[in-house]
């Protein structure tokens, strides 16, 4: 039956979609109000790499793969789009692009977050005299009024990962950009910002606190558009959206675009989102994503700890007069490495990789250095692998892959420990790699700590769809949603964390000689 026609039996709105765009794929699930999925479309997002270190998404793609998955699963389930109750929007972070205000034509392709193109940008920040006066300029001021506030920029460096410094790189290298900007023409928006612009055709620009808090630029202690950062940068104030609630009646979609108009009752950035799927409601509750990158997150409730090392503070979420702030802590490459290894056919499936790692006893010393390391980042550090021998075959290569996986999340668990002044309570995981039981139970030996993962992996969706549902009415609160929650495994430590001190230390080792490679 196509999709945006009704007949006659139709029932009413007793369904919500939570749509993921994530860094490799767009999914849509369509979920009841027992939060089961009754049915899903799922399309590969195609990156584009026109030179040397970076990486772009073509925008008019990425809607048509938007719009694609929102009637195929829609379909799937046997629906109608009159059906809906409501959308609820995940998005990747740190991906953006700009756009005219009055025309809508974009400046430029999304310029992902794993772009590359403001490194020297980067470096000649990180290097200049006027960041190291900042800092101690910060430094006494947090000294002096004890405000944490203060104590973030009182470290601060740039990283390419931060839309900061690629937002620069635009205005000094796109000139309709700057030109518009200066004429209060220019539009700036993460992804949801720009699917929110093209869902209601124009009529509504905004973002939302999870989202911005994201960027680098928003302050989550103000919950401003950080002015000072944007006068640094050379980046104009005008071209910021509006920050709404994550959970907020963002208006419908236009009726030509899906037959009927849909409400838009959320829109959440995707770490934040996984968080709210996985029901991590109560300060101390830790979620871990596995996915393209490794993302620990611990809600802090009202508390909002400044950065310190490789942790930094973001927005959780905002409902009405409730925020939730948490501590972030990032790995990048982990999914990516894994794919990587199935491209270069070191396996045919990837569920083949746990039986692999575990018909041998230990990796024979094979050592995998990611691209990135858990503090800081190189952007021109390469992955590699360290300590072949001739007796070397694939199964020590996928092995020593997926230890590296659980080496750096024991690495940013005992960070977590010592820097978050907060009792840890439940761990729970998500994402394509919390599927790999190997990772799994490494993890939970490294830590000593149980870890819970769901039946459904896919948290972001989920997420979505719980704050597009609590919004709309669809679901009354969110203890309503923590009894919908289905658990379908639970990893207990099973080895003393001492039993892998030599293959770790034999890796610290490597990972330490190869920022000199």
């Amino acid at each position: 039956m196509p999709c945006g026609q009704l007949d006659s039996g139709a029932s009413p709105a007793r369904y919500v979609l939570g749509v993921d765009v994530g860094s490799t794929v767009v999914k849509c699930h369509v979920f009841d109000r027992a939060a089961a999925v009754r049915g899903s479309s799922c399309r590969k997002v195609e990156s584009l790499y026109p030179r040397p270190g970076w990486v772009e998404l073509d925008p008019e793609v990425l809607w048509s793969q938007f719009i694609g998955v929102i009637k195929e699963a829609v379909q799937a389930a046997g629906l109608h789009m009159r059906q809906i109750a409501g959308l609820g929007i995940s998005t990747q972070r740190g991906t953006f692009i700009t756009w005219h205000k009055r025309t809508g034509k974009p400046f430029h392709n999304f310029i992902s977050w794993q772009d590359l193109r403001s490194a020297e940008l980067v470096n000649s920040w990180n290097k200049s005299l006027l960041l190291k006066v900042i800092h101690i300029i910060f430094t006494v001021l947090h000294f002096v009024t004890g405000n944490d506030r203060y104590l973030a920029p009182s470290f601060l460096t740039f990283s390419t990962h931060q839309i900061s410094m690629k937002l620069s790189w635009v205005f000094k290298n796109v000139h309709e950009a700057e030109e518009a900007a200066k004429k209060n023409n220019c539009c700036f928006g993460t992804v949801d910002t720009w699917l929110l612009y093209r869902l209601t055709k124009g009529s509504v620009y905004a973002t939302d606190y999870s989202n911005a808090s994201s960027t680098g630029i928003f302050e989550p202690f103000t919950k401003c558009w950080n002015p000072t950062l944007c006068y640094l940068l050379s980046i104009p104030m005008s071209i910021y959206p509006p920050v709404k609630d994550t959970s907020f009646n963002f208006g419908s979609t236009d009726s030509e675009i899906f037959g009927v108009p849909i409400p838009i009752m959320a829109v959440v950035a995707d770490q934040q989102s996984a968080m709210f799927g996985e029901c991590c409601f109560h300060p101390g509750d830790v979620k871990l994503t596995m996915g393209t990158g490794g993302f620990w997150n611990v809600n802090t409730g009202e508390r909002l700890f400044a950065a310190r090392g490789s942790l930094y503070p973001l927005i959780g979420w905002k409902i009405g007069e409730e925020i939730v702030y948490l501590t972030e802590g990032s790995i990048s490459d982990i999914g990516t490495a894994i794919k990587w290894a199935q491209d270069i056919e070191l396996f045919t499936n990837v569920d083949e990789t746990a039986e692999m790692a575990q018909s041998i006893a230990d990796s024979q010393g094979v050592c995998f250095i990611p691209g990135w390391q858990v503090s800081g980042d190189d952007p021109y550090l390469c992955a590699s692998f360290m300590g072949l021998k001739s007796s070397t075959n694939r199964n020590h290569l996928v092995r020593a892959i997926l230890e590296s996986v659980a080496f750096r999340n024991k690495l940013l668990y005992d960070i977590i420990v010592k820097k978050v002044h907060i009792p840890l309570r439940t761990i729970r995981a998500d994402g394509g790699v919390s599927n790999n039981s190997f990772v799994m139970q490494m993890t939970s030996d490294l830590i000593n700590k149980k870890i819970e993962k769901p039946a459904n992996t896919d948290m972001s969706s989920l997420g979505a769809a719980f704050l597009a549902g609590l919004a709309s009415g669809f679901w009354t609160d969110k203890e309503q949603l923590k009894k919908l929650r289905r658990i379908e495994a639970v990893f207990e430590p099973q080895k003393d964390s001492e039993e892998y001190r030599p293959a770790m230390d034999a890796w610290l080792q490597a990972m330490e000689n190869s920022p000199h490679w």
